[in-house]
């Protein structure tokens, strides 16, 4: 995966910060959305982080996720 793939989300994952559902569980299975940014360094120093992908669905929502809870979708 890379920045700029179209993904779906394939494992259920609780958020708490989607902007029509705050400070409510939201299941995002079968979402899309594009990874924006793969998190692997953190002010010049790398990282490994837990949850690497950033993944935007619309404008005012996005959220980190592991590798083995998203899929590139196929064009």
């Amino acid at each position: 995966m890379k920045v700029g793939d179209r993904v779906r989300v394939v494992k259920s994952v609780i958020v708490y910060h989607h902007p029509q559902h705050k400070n409510q569980p939201f299941d995002v299975l079968g979402m899309e959305g594009e990874i924006i940014r793969i998190v692997n360094e953190w002010q010049g120093r790398p990282v490994s982080a837990n949850l690497p992908y950033l993944v935007q669905f619309d404008k005012k929502f996005k959220a980190h996720f592991r590798a083995d809870e998203i899929a590139v979708i196929e064009s």
